[in-house]
């Protein structure tokens, strides 16, 4: 063993034959198992068990018979689980890290210490969307690498790239031409470089001859089949009984595609979701527009054995229909004979839109670029007659003359298609647009918007019913080819039985300023601030008032607004005076970054100057929402140094009660104020030392974006025992990297300012992770560990470390068996753990639904510890962190993801606007200097971040992100 009590264990032959296999795949397969994409948001104390379970202990026991003993223990709730395969699970050592010498002494992800937790105040029911697998353990499923060229080289020897759409067509049409070498059932193709094949195929090279349009040749492909590697699903079985240390991910990928072969040949496909072809006459958004239901799917390792996760899922997609009757729908009032009036929205609604033709036979699809500025009776072009000469005909006369189709609007621009200087004009009354072109849910009109949420969010009973209906459509993950593949699906849900831990005891202070313990609701878990206080309120003695609505009609009401929230916040026990001076200006100042930071250093000078002192905080006053936020952040943040709450003047006029009461919350924690604390201590951690508590990051930009820097965060507590208050580190790295460069430097200036605050290092540090999927565990063990411990090393520290994913990019979701089990909205109740059956096979991970569901089907958190030196068992984590979701400084009810990564969330969106108001309003030398971080060195971003993105000195330990 290590330092650390770590078990080494050696490499075992299927470990090594793994290695060999997957350095010698092809590296092009981006089915990537179980990648998650974008992202919702929304214990107390208990003893610790002073015996152990022995590391030899029979894990094959039904949950009937490790359970019996238990406190609180309903046997009848639990089911006697019925074993999907025969699977003969293994004795695995609780609580090391498992690492293999042979593998380049890489760490394994934790094993889970237990069965599973005890505690709870009731036990409930509960069904959840994860529908068993079984496999034959003697499948082997070949895959093989399809490479398809052009059989003419191009020009200047230049690759062509192949769209996915034109791959599949010629990878269909050689095997159409030779169906009992390539039956089509048989195998399973991901759009691009990988076939998986239940049998043998027949390697080599291939000529396929595809027909194009009528006025072109055909053209001619090489296929070239080669087999690259033999996947035996005896290796997967062995996994999930706990022979082997390295999951089989090249398995789980190829079965994912497997299942995924049916959806895509008779759904729409978009990343990894599935949409019907098809749309319900009640999910018309009008203009053009439909929503489109569907669903996402992937396979998962778990107690049981394999399981399908599918999640219900809905899309906004343009209809299928033609170029002027989507004009019709889509634009207000649109009148074809009064083209020209229509003529910017029309362009506007077309352009990037994807469309086929209907005047003769082809399959090829086209991008609209614009309209033309001429109509098509103005229109002319060069031509090619049949004797080789070339001669100027007119678009209508072409028409007639190759098709025999009159066009009927003359007087309307065309459609231009043109690319690489090769002009294409097409007459609108001949174009379709393609289906499965998703729109943008933030173009929408309110009313499509609403009802395209409300789809969106389907109340559990709702939402159960569709996964129900959708695994066993015809055209759901489960078909002809999985079959043929010795794949099977239970068609039911997987029951299991959760437990609802009791929420925790709060702090908070009477009227008289006295602590005073509070339960929560029990049913909602929150609380309410009627009559009672904060913990520490800070005193407010030096802000300011910058109103930016003073020249709209809609002014701000200064007077009254000042008065009702200083006597909000006295009642709240926050002793605000009257702010130094109030401060007018324009909302127009938000697109003037120079004007505005005028402004901004003006009214902190004076403030300086009235005050004697800087000013705590400014209070914004905006009348609508604008983009110029962004700039107002940064300024404040990164140059002048000003903590900044705003608030729109709508609101602030109203100034009822509670929104009055989130004011002064958010003030009061920005300030370094304590707005509600645990009781009693967290479980487990609560003997001698500090702990501090960390949660990281990462924000990345938009897809169609190719140039921008992603952005991590790392928040860490810096007060014990409450653990409320945050500091923050925000940095730029490269392009959509998820390894967070230097996050062994952000957590020591974290822990450095906790040493500066409290005259001591904290020994103990729990960090919380986000953002990545299972594949990338590996990469946070042996990357971003590896990089806190020497950072560490090199100053003489080293505290015990806890490691813990926390994700919420996931299919599962749980739904109560009966309405008994489940809350008002039909939800399961706030507290509700799952840790066992629909959890990993021998890994510690457990689902969390901490929050109250009030709108559609509540989605648990899904948490993984990878590293524990802590000891934790089931129960003393589960409670730590449902602790921790009620330390939120925003809100007074407990939220759906653990605190420290919530606010590392907010912290990395921060960096993201700093980002953004640097690129748009800065000097282009600026920009340009961000633009290449994407090809940039570490050391090239690190002096980028002292530029534009480092915090000033006065904010950088204080919560400005919340």
């Amino acid at each position: 063993m290590d330092r650390h009590g770590n078990r080494w264990r050696e490499r075992d032959r299927y470990h090594e034959r793994a290695d060999r296999n997957l350095n010698r795949d092809r590296r092009h397969f981006h089915h990537d198992y179980e990648r998650d994409h974008h992202r919702a948001r929304g214990g107390r104390r208990e003893e610790r068990s002073t015996s152990r379970e022995s590391p030899h202990r029979d894990r094959s026991r039904s949950p009937v018979d490790t359970n019996v003993h238990r406190p609180r223990y309903d046997a009848s709730l639990y089911l006697e689980r019925v074993p999907i395969a025969d699977l003969q699970t293994v004795a695995v050592q609780p609580e090391f890290n498992l690492v293999s010498r042979g593998n380049g002494d890489k760490i394994s992800p934790v094993r889970r210490p237990d069965k599973g937790g005890s505690l709870a105040a009731r036990h409930i029911r509960i069904l959840v969307n994860n529908f068993p697998i079984t496999f034959n353990p003697e499948t082997i499923i070949r895959h093989y690498d399809v490479d398809i060229k052009p059989e003419v080289p191009t020009r200047h020897s230049h690759p062509v790239r192949l769209s996915k759409a034109t791959l599949s067509q010629i990878k269909e049409k050689l095997f159409s031409d030779n169906r009992m070498q390539f039956p089509l059932s048989m195998t399973a193709y991901d759009g691009e470089k990988n076939i998986f094949s239940a049998i043998l195929l027949p390697c080599g090279t291939y000529n396929v001859k595809m027909s194009s349009r009528e006025d072109s040749k055909d053209s001619s492909f090489r296929c070239t089949i080669t087999l690259v590697n033999e996947l035996k699903l005896c290796k997967l079985k062995d996994y999930l009984a706990g022979n082997l240390l390295s999951i089989p991910r090249d398995i789980l990928q190829g079965m994912d595609l497997v299942m995924k072969e049916n959806p895509a040949r008779h759904m729409i496909s978009v990343g990894r979701h599935f949409y019907s072809r098809e749309y319900l006459e009640a999910d018309d958004l009008m203009c053009g527009i439909a929503a489109f239901r569907g669903f996402q799917h992937s396979l998962k390792p778990t107690s049981q054995g394999l399981a399908l996760s599918l999640d219900y899922s809905v899309i906004a997609f343009r209809k299928r229909m033609s170029v002027i009757d989507f004009l019709k729908e889509h634009v207000p009032g649109f009148n074809i004979s009064q083209f020209a009036r229509y003529r910017r929205e029309a362009e506007q609604a077309l352009k990037g839109v994807k469309v086929t033709m209907t005047h003769r036979k082809t399959k090829q699809k086209y991008t609209v670029v614009r309209l033309t500025k001429e109509s098509a009776r103005s229109i002319s072009f060069d031509c090619e007659n049949s004797e080789g000469k070339t001669k100027k005909i007119n678009l209508v006369n072409y028409f007639w003359e190759k098709y025999k189709i009159e066009i009927k609007y003359k007087d309307i621009p065309c459609l231009d298609f043109s690319k690489n200087d090769k002009k294409n004009y097409v007459p609108m009354k001949f174009c379709v647009l393609v289906e499965g072109q998703s729109y943008p849910k933030e173009n929408l009109d309110r009313d499509a918007a609403s009802m395209l949420k409300k789809l969106s969010l389907p109340p559990p009973h709702i939402r159960k019913r569709s996964i129900c209906d959708m695994i066993r459509s015809n055209n759901g993950p489960f078909g002809d080819v999985s079959q043929n593949f010795g794949i099977e699906v239970d068609m039911n849900m997987t029951k299991v039985v959760g437990r609802v831990i009791k929420p925790p005891e709060l702090k908070l202070a009477a009227s008289n300023g006295k602590i005073i313990k509070i339960e929560v609701d029990k049913e909602k878990c929150h609380w309410n601030l009627i009559g009672k206080s904060v913990v520490d309120g800070k005193r407010i003695e030096r802000w300011v008032i910058v109103d930016f609505s003073a020249s709209e009609r809609n002014r701000f009401n200064c007077n009254l607004f000042i008065q009702k929230l200083i006597s909000r916040c006295r009642n709240l026990g926050i002793r605000m005076e009257e702010p130094l001076f109030y401060q007018e200006a324009t909302m127009s100042m938000f697109s003037n970054v120079a004007a505005l930071t005028e402004l901004l250093e003006e009214v902190n000078d004076r403030a300086c100057r009235v005050g004697r002192w800087r000013p705590q905080f400014l209070l914004c006053v905006m009348s609508r929402k604008d983009i110029g936020y962004k700039h107002l952040k940064w300024i404040c943040e990164t140059r002048v140094g000003l903590v900044t709450q705003c608030c729109l003047s709508f609101h602030a006029n109203k100034a009822n009660d509670q929104y009055l009461a989130n004011l002064a919350l958010k003030i009061n924690a920005k300030l370094g104020g304590s707005n509600v604390e645990l009781f009693n201590q967290f479980p487990h951690i609560d003997g001698e030392g500090h702990v501090m508590f960390l949660g990281a990051d990462v924000n990345h930009p938009a897809s169609h974006n190719k140039v921008s820097p992603s952005f991590a965060a790392v928040v860490g507590t810096v007060n014990w025992p409450a653990a409320n208050r945050y500091a923050a580190r925000v940095r730029p790295q490269l392009h959509r990297q998820e390894k967070i460069a230097n996050i062994g430097e952000m957590c020591l200036e974290l822990v450095d300012t906790y040493a500066r605050l409290n005259r001591v290092r904290p020994q103990k540090l729990v960090l919380f992770r986000d953002g990545v999927s299972e594949s990338q565990f590996d990469m946070v063990l042996n990357e971003e560990l590896q990089d806190l411990k020497n950072t560490f090393s090199e100053k003489d520290y080293r505290p015990t470390i806890t490691i813990i994913m926390a994700q919420k990019r996931h299919q599962t979701r749980l739904f109560p068996e009966r309405d008994v089990d489940g809350g008002p909205t039909g939800n399961v109740p706030p507290g509700t753990v799952v840790d066992t059956t629909v959890v990993h096979p021998f890994e510690f991970d457990f689902y969390l639904c901490s929050h109250n569901g009030s709108l559609g089907t509540s989605k648990p958190t899904h948490y993984h510890v990878l590293w524990d030196e802590h000891g934790f068992s089931s129960d003393h984590l589960e409670k730590l962190i449902y602790s921790l979701c009620f330390t939120f400084a925003r809100c007074t009810k407990p939220v759906s993801l653990v605190t420290p990564v919530y606010y590392a969330d907010l912290a990395a969106y921060r960096g993201r606007l700093y980002h953004e108001a640097v690129v748009e309003h800065s000097p282009s030398s600026m920009a340009s200097s961000f633009s290449s971080m994407a090809s940039s060195s570490f050391s090239s971003i690190g002096s980028n971040e002292e530029r534009f993105c480092k915090l000033h000195t006065d904010v950088e330990n204080m919560m400005f992100f919340i």
